[in-house]
């Protein structure tokens, strides 16, 4: 790099780099070929105004990684520079995923540093971001717990609760410890209570932990606890973790055992689990870290083709039929009732009970087909299958419209279109109700107990 533009960048002087593209308008274009880039320099100094003109001039230098793993996105998150940080992300949201060295991205930096407003402008951007992993399978919280940076933490746990994404909180690193697993053992080192604390009162009140999850070594939370004692704050932390049910790696083998039955297995199987239906729903449910998406995709999508093909089929070919002859009484036949060749028999003589069969039936087929459109998003020929979806949806509108008398017309073509086509809206609303009283539920035998 020319020194006068490296003494620019420090400076964060503007008017010594117009003057610098007026005497060489190709200066930047040659300073591509060093090893290190003003936008670097200007990041690192904190000169906001300096990196915007860098930017608007050379945009490309924000994505350049120099030969010690930094783009200025790192070295702007590892420093704390917020509003850097904000610019560059005007430039590529995706700038605080960028891999360097053991491919740590800048919001690795940013946890390992506890800059909790860096955390909070990269999450509100890029939500994906913390789910890059470093090649020892380190997440950001991993990052964080282990550089004891409550902040960092606090941040970090306060957007997956928001974002209901619990699962992130107990993802493992290479050695299959949680941040439970590793905030146990900077107790040990001495790093602190404050994370420890904090993260098992969390477990505690939303019960999002794993708390007995078994590392690669054999043993959960609190066995570190136990194993390697060091300062009279372990009882308190103890105490945290028996009410969250922590239990130690040989309590949780041998809970497994009595649970299923078994004496010479230590994992439970579906035989010794039918005479005991809860059990039996622990061991066939999905499970976040043990069972694959794809797997869960794929039979969730047979599920749905099975529930939209039956659904289907009845509603065009309702039950009893179809009259084979029109009759409209007279006043010497006036008991029998009015129809036409093609309509529905069950529509004509048991008004009341089609109508029941043509909602619940409406509403299992218009389900079905949202959780196929939900499960096939992002796929190629999405736009097609969509096509698919809907003219499925419209001729079993149509065909159920045909064959119900005049009377029960309005009442059909409602329930298969307003109504049916809301209830994936209102299934949202019935489980986050549900969610909600539920924890209303378990805070009120908290506070009894």
């Amino acid at each position: 790099m020319d020194t006068r533009l490296f003494e620019a960048a420090q400076a964060g002087n503007i008017d010594h780099l117009q003057q610098l593209l007026t005497e060489n308008p190709f200066i930047l274009s040659n300073t591509q070929l060093s090893a290190e880039n003003p936008l670097n320099i200007a990041a690192a100094m904190g000169h906001v105004d300096f990196v915007k003109e860098i930017l608007r001039l050379k945009p490309v230098f924000a994505g350049e990684v120099n030969q010690e793993g930094f783009s200025p996105m790192h070295i702007a998150a590892d420093n704390g520079q917020v509003e850097i940080v904000k610019e560059l992300m005007k430039v590529d949201v995706r700038l605080c995923r960028l891999e360097g060295r053991q491919k740590m991205t800048p919001f690795h930096h940013a946890a390992i540093g506890g800059r909790a407003d860096v955390i909070g402008v990269m999450l509100s951007g890029c939500p994906d971001c913390i789910e890059d992993e470093t090649e020892r399978g380190e997440n950001g919280l991993h990052l964080a717990v282990r550089n004891n940076r409550f902040e960092a933490i606090k941040k970090m746990v306060g957007w997956i609760r928001e974002m209901n994404k619990e699962y992130l909180l107990n993802m493992k690193d290479e050695q299959g410890n949680t941040i439970l697993h590793l905030a146990s053992w900077k107790k040990q080192r001495r790093v602190g209570k404050g994370n420890q604390k904090y993260c098992l009162e969390v477990s505690v009140s939303t019960g999002s932990f794993e708390v007995n999850a078994i590392n690669h070594a054999g043993i959960t939370a609190l066995d570190v606890i136990l194993l390697f004692p060091s300062e009279a704050g372990d009882r308190e932390i103890v105490e945290i973790l028996g009410s969250a049910k922590a239990m130690r790696a040989r309590d949780t083998v041998s809970s497994t055992v009595t649970n299923s039955h078994t004496s010479t297995e230590n994992t439970p199987t579906p035989e010794g689990l039918w005479s005991n239906g809860n059990n039996l729903v622990e061991y066939f449910k999905f499970k976040k870290y043990r069972d694959s998406p794809s797997e869960a995709r794929g039979t969730l999508l047979v599920i749905a083709v099975l529930v939209a093909t039956a659904t289907f089929q009845v509603g065009v070919s309702p039950p009893g039929g179809f009259w084979q002859d029109s009759n409209i009484p007279d006043q010497k036949n006036s008991t029998n009732n009015a129809h036409f060749a093609g309509q529905s028999i069950m529509a004509t003589t048991n008004k009341v009970g089609f109508m029941l069969f043509v909602f619940f039936n409406s509403v299992g087929f218009s389900m079905s087909l949202y959780m196929l459109y939900v499960l096939t998003s992002k796929f190629p020929l999405q736009f097609e299958l969509q096509i698919c979806l809907l003219s499925i949806y419209c001729t079993y509108g149509t065909v159920l419209s045909c064959v119900v008398p005049s009377d029960l017309f309005l009442f059909v073509h409602l329930t298969t279109t307003i109504l049916s086509s809301s209830m994936s809206a209102l299934a949202r609303f019935v489980r986050s109700l549900a969610r909600m009283l539920r924890k209303i539920f378990k805070d009120s035998t908290h506070r009894v107990v």
